[in-house]
């Protein structure tokens, strides 16, 4: 058992409360110092924070305890378990780096084994004494985090599944304790992944996850956390997830999820205990000065996460809990790099737990209209499964919806300038702070929506011809970017377009312009290149091109889905002025799309006197291209597929001559 240090005077009538927070976790850090949102001011920071609200005063506080290998390994591989115990001996020295470089979003140095091993250890520790009874509830301050952490695979900053490693100890190893059914929550912005698969299978714990999912284009980037996602064999209906579609998502978004799928599915469920994956990175913006917190309307607070839950907000989903498993609950830290957030919100749960008055704030906002579809879409998948959501959710409800963020979710051939498609935490980073960081913040949030509907409404009544080359050529795949949706070979659904309506007219032209393929893999459709058109026009090259009558709005909302994964939409990046001069100049490179592999965009020419536009990469990419600084790839068969068929669906080629035509298109050296 772990040393227990009672510090103050505690009031008989207070719920014994645990608390565990242990400075060996803060041995774990970048090996070279360099800034990491991962690091051990985490946990400082909360624990400093939680001192001077004099917290661990009223709590029992546990020092951390070691994980023994044979309750990790319950959870992981033995190799994994061997390897983390490992990394930051003498014998890893020299390639404890190299070690990382190949796992995703993870860094090592000669404190990692100790802090992994006491962050396992201590949630186990602090989940036996709950579930013996000798505490209430209570909160471990633990990192690195865990909830990523795949049976043989560290990533997403997690090394060990601290909370998967705790609940399987319990379930399996103290069955004397009498906890035989486990919920675990978790409300950190990204998917738990690790603790799905862990307990996939298992009808014992009832794994709920609300995460930031954008059609897996998010972190993890992968559709484990789609709401199809349920769980197989005995575990089929003990696995949900609500995947949010958009970032901004604040207080009214997760109390609805926790209303209408939660709490009616855990009154059901009836657990014996409650764990909760309690990662803060959905925080909002706090102004701590003075213990003000910013409309979350207003403020996006976490840097990787870019959603805006309030300190009172999550006080109010641990509140609701309470009403389960005797209040036994432990909070587990996950998630949450903004300091100040972290810090507050974790400080609003901890005076749930000890039942002091509730943190001050109201939910003053509606949820969004996507907010709504996904809960929806969660009730119907799982109402066979779960009775009481099956019902229709109130009209009343679901008209009252937020402003629309105005953002739209890549899932194209465009992921990023690397060549490699990004699942990377840090490119993360950079693509959740960089759309986020251009938010001008309005006092009113009806000022940006009438901004958007004022371009939108003068853009829908211009009409332009959007030439596509690629896999766009076959309609079905075309008009998931207008409708949503996914054809088959891709890995992941579009959101679609503001304006569902058709295209007006389809029409086939050849242009004198190189066709080629490039770059190693994308979140769409997998390993492979995609179509790329060399901007200059060139004698002796033909490509098909496949034209679509639609209005400029519809090829801004295209023109976003090609390039970016996240982007305020309040004002067009190909707007009037625009189209007046790209006669002129022949293409425009849109600054806006740093890191999008189709930001150049290209007048062809004029089709009865409308403008006949497409997007591709700039003149430098096709340069690189030539020069192998990009990768020229062929594309994958699922991919070359798609071309195929819209070749031979628009009356364009025969199969054979389809084919034929991408195969040169791939193999022809580009000079």
């Amino acid at each position: 058992m772990g040393e227990v240090e009672e510090s103050g005077e505690m009031n008989s009538s207070e719920r014994l409360v645990g608390i565990i927070y242990d400075e060996k976790m803060c041995k774990h850090h970048t090996p070279d110092g360099d800034y990491h949102p991962e690091n051990p001011n985490r946990i400082r920071v909360i624990w400093n924070k939680l001192l001077a609200n004099n917290i661990p005063q009223r709590c029992v506080v546990l020092s951390g305890k070691e994980a023994e290998d044979k309750y990790l390994m319950a959870v992981h591989s033995e190799n994994h378990v061997n390897l983390i115990r490992n990394i930051s001996s003498k014998q890893f020295d020299s390639r404890r780096n190299r070690i990382a470089s190949k796992l995703n979003s993870i860094y090592f140095n000669e404190g990692s084994s100790e802090a992994a091993y006491h962050a396992a250890g201590s949630v186990l520790e602090l989940a036996e004494r709950i579930a013996k009874g000798d505490l209430n509830s209570g909160a471990a301050i633990v990192r690195p985090p865990g909830h990523h952490a795949e049976y043989d695979e560290a990533m997403g900053f997690c090394l060990f599944n601290n909370v998967a490693v705790a609940a399987s100890f319990l379930l399996d190893e103290r069955p004397e304790l009498g906890v035989k059914k486990i919920l675990i929550v978790d409300w950190d912005v990204h998917h738990g992944n690790g603790t799905q698969k862990t307990f996939w299978n298992d009808s014992r714990v009832l794994f709920f996850s609300v995460h930031r999912h954008e059609f897996g284009s998010f972190y993890p980037g992968n559709d484990d956390g789609f709401y199809t996602m349920i769980g197989e064999g005995p575990g089929t209906g003990y696995n949900i997830n609500v995947p949010w579609e958009h970032g901004r998502c604040g207080d009214a978004d997760y109390l609805a999820v926790w209303d209408h799928i939660l709490i009616p599915v855990a009154k059901k469920f009836d657990p014996d205990m409650i764990i909760i994956s309690a990662g803060f990175d959905a925080a909002a913006l706090q102004a701590d000065h003075h213990n003000v917190v910013l409309h979350l309307s207003t403020a996006v607070g976490d840097p990787l996460g870019g959603c805006c839950v309030t300190p009172y907000g999550y006080s109010v989903m641990l509140k609701k809990l309470m009403d389960f498993a005797q209040g036994k609950i432990m909070l587990a830290l996950e998630g949450g790099y903004n300091l100040d957030s972290i810090a507050n919100s974790f400080l609003a749960c901890m005076k749930v737990l000890l039942e002091d008055k509730p943190v001050s704030g109201s939910v003053e906002a509606y949820p969004f209209e996507s907010t709504w579809r996904v809960i929806q879409a969660v009730r119907k998948k799982l109402s066979s499964y779960w009775p009481a959501l099956a019902d229709e959710l109130p009209l009343k409800l679901t008209i009252q919806n937020a402003p629309h963020p105005h953002i739209l979710i890549s899932n194209s051939d465009s992921e990023g300038e690397d060549e490699k498609a990004p699942n990377i935490e840090s490119e993360i980073v950079q693509e959740v702070m960089e759309p986020f960081s251009k938010l001008k913040v309005e006092d009113n949030q009806d000022q940006a929506a009438t901004s958007s509907t004022s371009w939108r409404s003068e853009l829908s009544k211009i009409d332009i011809w959007y030439a596509s080359f690629g896999s766009n050529m076959w309609k079905p795949r075309f008009l998931c970017y207008i409708e949503g949706g996914q054809v088959d070979g891709m890995k992941k659904p579009c959101t679609g377009s503001m304006d569902k309506n058709l295209p007006k007219e389809i029409l086939w032209k050849i242009f004198p312009h190189r066709l080629y393929f490039g770059r190693d893999s994308t979140r769409t459709w997998g390993p492979g290149g995609v179509a790329f058109l060399h901007p200059d026009s060139s004698v002796g090259e033909k490509t098909y091109m496949c034209l679509y009558k639609i209005t400029l709005e519809q090829f801004n909302d295209v023109l976003l889905q090609e390039n970016v994964s996240s982007y305020q939409m309040n004002s067009p990046v190909f707007d009037l002025a625009a189209l007046q001069s790209i006669k002129n100049k022949g293409s425009i490179f849109l600054e806006v799309f740093k890191s999008g592999w189709y930001r150049n965009v290209v007048y062809l020419e004029n089709e009865r006197d409308i403008p006949i536009l497409t997007m591709t990469c700039s003149i430098s990419d096709a340069e690189s291209f030539k020069l192998g600084e990009f990768p020229l790839r062929r594309p994958s068969k699922e991919y070359a597929n798609t071309l195929v068929k819209g070749l031979v669906e628009g009356g364009q080629l025969s199969e054979e001559e389809a084919i034929a035509y991408i195969e040169e298109a791939s193999s022809k050296p580009l000079c």
